[in-house]
């Protein structure tokens, strides 16, 4: 077993120093997702502790045949998306606040009661009862590595599976009216479309994707909170930017979001 809490710090010295990570030190590497987990607790009580405020929602990373193609991991992964990192739709964010900024395109949906810990699996229909709103979101994502592709899976999950961000569009209390699976999302860059998706292509329906994190957290002794948001799964590739772009993405019947990366 590594030193958590060290391990933890090293990711959150480089997080916010903005100092690309080679690979942590073998002694402090997790062995398996139980580990990378356990880090990534510690480290979101770090991060928390020095400023960057509570974690206020979720993402799950890897939910899509076309990320899991992309990032050559065939299974989700979790992770926290802290306050301070929150926008609001149309947001300006700064594109030197990071080391390589991307974007994801995802239904996000908003937790109005608790899903407590509890021993047995959560069923789509019980995460479905506790969704208040649904909206369109933007996910901000930071490759803050000498080069990700060489890691492994348990570091990135340790590290908030490359988590930075996200901007939120306005909430969708009606979202019961239509079947998310089917919803299209559409993602612009300065005016040209490069590239789209539908909610199903997200493990078969965002409420999967929200049913497994609430699961995967419930067995780890974690639930998730009312008032909290849930990232179910870019249904487009990240799309990594240049200084100065404007980001839009469209998802029917949920709206637009929004943000410009000036250099």
């Amino acid at each position: 077993m590594p030193d958590i809490a060290y391990a933890a710090l090293v990711l959150a010295e480089h997080r916010l120093e903005r100092d690309p990570l080679g690979e942590l030190p073998p002694e402090l590497r997790p062995a398996d997702e139980a580990e990378a987990y356990a880090i990534q607790d510690e480290l979101h009580r770090q991060l928390t502790a020095r400023g960057l405020g509570e974690v206020a929602g979720h993402k799950i990373g890897c939910t899509t045949p076309v990320m899991q193609a992309y990032l050559k991991i065939e299974h989700p992964c979790a992770g926290g998306v802290f306050e301070q990192t929150v926008h609001r739709s149309p947001a300006v964010v700064p594109h030197d606040k990071f080391v390589r900024v991307g974007v994801e395109c995802e239904i996000v949906v908003r937790l109005g009661r608790d899903l407590p810990p509890r021993l047995e699996p959560y069923s789509r229909a019980e995460v479905a009862d506790a969704v208040v709103a649904c909206m369109a979101g933007m996910e901000i994502v930071d490759a803050r590595y000498v080069d990700y592709s060489k890691l492994d899976t348990p570091t990135l999950i340790a590290d908030d599976f490359f988590d930075a961000g996200c901007v939120l569009g306005p909430e969708v209390g009606a979202w019961r009216e239509f079947d998310l699976g089917d919803l299209t999302g559409v993602t612009t860059i300065n005016g040209a479309e490069v590239g789209r998706g539908r909610g199903a292509d997200v493990m078969g329906h965002p409420l999967e994707a929200l049913a497994w994190l609430a699961s995967q957290r419930a067995q780890r002794g974690h639930g998730l909170r009312a008032g909290e948001f849930v990232f179910t799964g870019s249904v487009v590739a990240t799309k990594w930017l240049e200084p100065g772009d404007h980001v839009v993405m469209d998802i029917e019947r949920l709206g637009r979001v929004e943000a410009t990366f000036p250099g």
